[in-house]
């Protein structure tokens, strides 16, 4: 598998990222650590966890999928691995009370102790990238960097990052550690797909000029670019028919990215899809890494069969006709995003 080097740090990783948010919940242990093998076996060697994770929570804990990967990890040599977690921040509240009782302020205070949280859970001794989950407003950027500034020099992290942040927030971010000489994010992990492309407005251009790598999660659109839910399928265990009866958070997202308009352009994405001789779910998680500003694309899976199709996309190489059909599709319709 080909490597990608994040933003301007030391760290080359795979260029697909295997995410974990379903571990502990949607697979459970052994299911989740079959995946890992099977990502392992393929190249991959970047892991993103999060203290908050599972999601969704029902009956399970946070903390849980930290745990398991930590358990993993146990018989593998650490330094080929390049771990990623993230501290919660006030936008992860929704989901559950988190581990730190949804005490999720981005201060010094609870910065430390998150970080201590997922060094213990994930039987580690310092964690390659660790990333904000959601940015606070209310804490200034300066004390959230230098919080994590102090986490470099003590070696417990290596680099740091951010997670659904703005094009305001990640540059006020890169200000402030130029100004300060703190450390600076060298990744922005934010949703884009070809359902939700908002990314290439403003944070696109930043991260060029600034070269801070994107880690795109959803890239199949939260299954729906994968074809599984059309015709108005509801297929058991997946992520929107879990969401449904959740909460009206997650039957907000469930509505903004399932619906017709997202089911009839992922029709035609499906035909870009056969013609090019390829799975749905390769053809939208190509996509994703043709983008120079990509660091490295997050998956999921709740099953092992689940990635043969996401990772035959480090393999394929779209086409400038292929790629413009893409684009012609996810550009013309309007999905009402929110």
């Amino acid at each position: 598998m080909k490597r990608r080097r994040l933003g301007r740090s030391g760290l080359t990783v795979s260029e697909i990222c295997m995410g974990t948010m379903t571990f502990g919940n949607q697979a459970d242990e052994p299911t989740s650590r079959a995946i890992l093998d099977q990502a392992y076996e393929r190249g991959v060697d970047f892991l993103d966890v999060a203290e908050i994770y599972p999601v969704p929570p029902e009956f399970h804990y946070a903390g849980a999928s930290e745990e398991i990967v930590g358990r993993w990890m146990a018989d593998k040599p650490r330094d080929r691995l390049v771990v990623a977690t993230k501290v919660a921040g006030p936008g992860s509240g929704w989901f559950l009370a988190p581990v730190r009782e949804n005490r999720t302020s981005l201060d010094r205070h609870h910065i430390i102790r998150a970080v201590e949280g997922s060094l213990t859970r994930l039987r580690t001794d310092y964690i390659d990238l660790y990333q904000t989950h959601w940015p606070d407003r209310a804490i200034d950027q300066e004390e959230t960097l230098s919080a994590l500034t102090e986490l470099v020099r003590a070696g417990k992290v290596r680099y740091i990052g951010c997670s659904n942040e703005t094009a305001y927030g990640l540059t006020k971010g890169l200000w402030a550690s130029d100004l300060h000489g703190l450390a600076r994010y060298e990744t922005i992990q934010n949703n884009f797909s070809l359902l939700f492309r908002r990314f290439e407005d403003e944070l696109a251009e930043v991260c060029r000029r600034e070269k801070v790598s994107l880690l795109p999660y959803s890239p199949i659109g939260g299954g729906v670019l994968s074809g599984k839910y059309q015709d108005g399928a509801e297929p058991p265990g997946a992520r929107f028919t879990a969401y449904k009866d959740y909460n009206s958070r997650t039957k907000a997202m469930l509505s903004r990215f399932l619906n017709d308009a997202t089911r009839a352009s992922t029709a035609q994405f499906m035909e870009i899809a056969r013609d090019a001789g390829m799975a749905p779910a390769t053809l939208a998680t190509a996509w994703s890494l043709a983008h120079d500003y990509v660091g490295s694309t997050i998956i999921g899976a709740t099953r092992v069969q689940q990635l043969d199709d996401t990772l035959a996309a480090a393999e394929v190489s779209l086409s400038k006709d292929v790629l413009d059909a893409c684009n012609a599709v996810s550009r013309e319709i309007k999905y009402p995003m929110g």
